[in-house]
């Protein structure tokens, strides 16, 4: 997605870009947990350190500003003004649970979270039943945080209609997937939509350095190599979570070894995934990505997918590496194997849908699909050849038969007057000057002779003949 989006019902506006993203979304929460009203709570030392380096407040949060600028809906919300319920899609670790809590804090709401993993309809009903009672004869009111709302059933979430539609309670939703498609209109309409965005390798280092130095954290005591805090940036792939969670655990281990220094070994040891020599913004990262793409091209689909793994596990953008795909699918494959666009675009919603690691097994089908199938640059010399045409100016005025005919006056300007129907004979194809005078005879896309293509090859031929009025 080029650009950050928000939706509001069914509506989708577009948000101005951001250069970072929201501070962990860190811990996701039990089955049911309670808080009072507006009183951020402590957690104990026992905790991990990513529910300990929760943000308590909105001046903790890093990144979202697209959601987080001054007069932007979430940031009014988080505020404590204009309350509504709140669906937060996103990938895991960009902040959700946060900003439910600090919603809750703002507003001086109790605070109820549940998990669509485990609860179900009668237990959401218990909740807003008590939300209901409390508002009557406390005048308390209650912010619901559900987690994973995407895996409740149709009939969970009708459940929820009433009580967000009264204000009952005031909804905040979480869900990795597009809402659009696994939350009921009803409550769609109901919310407001806000797209959170992976972190990125600033904000996972702006957190990281956090856990080292504050006393919620590691409290200074330990220090981190340069090496060590690359490799933990490149497992969190955009989750402050994971970052969190791969510190603690070096933390641990540098620990009961006495050491004030977590180098790239000790975290290595505990997380039990090798670095990679690999720079997302530097040479390797251009170098590699052009090595994928050069043995798909080639053909050579065990050098491909060596490549790809290397990208993966490196932490490379998922979505990066199915766009790459989808580029290729046209520009380097093309009509040789119709099904090659198909199976990468499809991957890209798999990695979109599912997130990694899992979405690694569609990068990989679709990667091999291109590199075995049959190539033709047909598609990309084709396109191109005519936007250079037009760029040197060969746009002349589009045959009058061809023009709109379907407004007051387009018959006296001679427009659509003589347009041929091709479904009005046997073949669908007949004699017709379909570009301008200064492109008639103009050939642009060539088959080749591999693959499908060497179908076309005969056929287009054939049609440009009978077009043209050649046979």
């Amino acid at each position: 997605m080029a650009q950050d989006e928000l939706f509001t019902g069914d509506a989708l506006f577009s948000a101005e870009p951001a250069s970072n993203a929201v501070n962990a979304d860190v811990a996701p929460p039990p089955e049911r947990t309670t808080s009072n009203a507006g009183e951020p709570q402590a957690d104990p030392a026992s905790s991990p350190l990513a529910v300990r380096m929760r943000p308590r407040s909105l001046e903790e949060v890093v990144g979202q500003q697209h959601l987080l600028r001054e007069g932007a809906p979430l940031r009014r919300l988080v505020e404590g003004a204009a309350p509504a319920s709140v669906l937060l899609y996103g990938p895991p670790g960009t902040g959700k649970t946060t900003l439910a809590n600090l919603v809750s804090i703002a507003t001086g709401r109790r605070f109820v979270a549940m998990s669509a993993l485990s609860a179900g309809v009668k237990e959401v009903r218990g909740v807003i039943e008590e939300a209901r009672r409390r508002r009557q004869y406390n005048a308390e009111n209650t912010v619901l945080f559900i987690d994973e709302v995407h895996r409740f059933s149709k009939t969970q979430q009708d459940a929820l209609l009433g009580a967000v539609e009264d204000r009952t309670v005031l909804l905040v939703a979480a869900t990795t997937e597009n809402p659009s498609f696994s939350v009921v209109s009803p409550l769609l309409s109901r919310s407001l939509v806000l797209q959170l965005r992976p972190l990125t390798d600033e904000d996972i280092t702006e957190l990281i350095e956090r856990a080292l130095a504050d006393e919620r954290g590691l409290g200074g005591e330990l220090t981190l190599t340069e090496d060590a805090r690359a490799h933990l940036v490149r497992l969190a792939g955009g989750d402050a979570r994971r970052a969190l969670t791969a510190l603690e655990a070096a933390a641990d281990a540098a620990s009961a070894t006495e050491a004030k220094t977590i180098d790239l070994a000790i975290v290595e040891s505990t997380v039990d995934k090798a670095a990679v020599r690999y720079d997302r913004d530097g040479d390797q990262h251009y170098d590699v990505i052009s090595a994928f793409i050069k043995s798909i091209r080639g053909s050579d689909v065990d050098a491909a997918l060596h490549y790809l793994a290397r990208m993966i596990e490196a932490g490379e953008d998922p979505r990066f590496l199915a766009r790459r795909l989808v580029v290729h699918a046209s520009e380097d494959v093309g009509l040789a194997d119709p099904t090659a666009l198909q199976a990468a675009v499809a991957a890209a919603h798999a990695v979109q849908f599912i997130g990694m690691p899992e979405g690694r097994l569609a990068l990989a089908q679709a990667t091999i699909h291109l590199a075995t199938a049959p190539k033709s640059n047909a598609v990309v010399t084709s396109i191109d050849a005519a936007l250079a045409d037009v760029r040197a100016g060969l746009a002349g005025a589009v045959p009058p038969p061809l023009r709109d005919g379907h407004y007051a006056g387009a018959k006296k300007l001679g427009n659509a007057q003589g347009y041929r129907y091709p479904h009005n004979v046997p073949e669908g194809v007949l004699a017709q000057q379909y570009p301008p005078d200064e492109l008639v005879g103009r050939d642009y896309y060539e088959p080749t002779q591999r693959g499908a293509e060497r179908t076309l090859a005969e056929r287009v031929p054939k049609l440009r003949r009978t077009i043209r009025g050649e046979r």
